[in-house]
């Protein structure tokens, strides 16, 4: 069950737009991640974190699990097999 994210969004994806999508929401969770982690080293950054950035954390990391399992249902390479964006080609 998703809370921000639609189940079907990647229904039709190939495997190279799923890979592609997967790295985007990857930098976007890690993005998130730092600032969250930021925001928790000043005063009320639990308050920060909650109003401002829990909810995009959330929504990435449930994009991430979708694209993952329709990466599995299409038996596409996932997870440490998948070829990295800086790998030379």
């Amino acid at each position: 069950m998703t809370v921000f994210a639609d189940p079907a969004k990647y229904q039709y994806s190939t495997c190279e737009g799923l890979r592609r999508q997967r790295q985007t929401w990857m930098n976007k969770e890690q993005e998130l991640r730092q600032l969250m982690d930021r925001a928790e080293q000043s005063a009320g950054g639990a308050v920060v974190n909650l109003l401002a950035y829990k909810g995009d954390h959330v929504a990435a990391s449930e994009e991430l699990q979708l694209i993952e399992q329709d990466s599995r249902e299409k038996n596409c390479d996932s997870g440490a097999n998948w070829p990295s964006s800086s790998a030379v080609r």
